[in-house]
């Protein structure tokens, strides 16, 4: 493998996917602001929206996970266009 690939300072962080609470820790480089503690240990916090403990391909469970308002954006252009079109 090539020196100086890949980053030397991988720490323990917490991911907390934010549509059921599940936390779960590895390593990562990524920076955060906000800290969690996890069994009496403090971790750095990254908030992810999906993973794979609500992810429907894991899960087997269709549901619709929209933090962000984008299927209503969706739909609404969607209207729109359909609108547009039909004239």
């Amino acid at each position: 493998m090539k020196k100086g690939l890949h980053p030397e300072n991988y720490r323990a962080v917490a991911f907390k996917d934010m549509s059921n609470g599940h936390v779960f820790i590895t390593k990562s480089v990524a920076q955060t602001r906000e800290t969690i503690d996890v069994d009496g240990v403090e971790y750095p916090l990254i908030k992810i929206e999906i993973s794979n403990t609500s992810h429907p391909f894991y899960t087997g469970k269709m549901k619709l996970v929209d933090t962000a308002g984008r299927v209503d954006k969706f739909m609404t252009r969607y209207k729109n266009h359909m609108a547009n079109r039909n004239k």
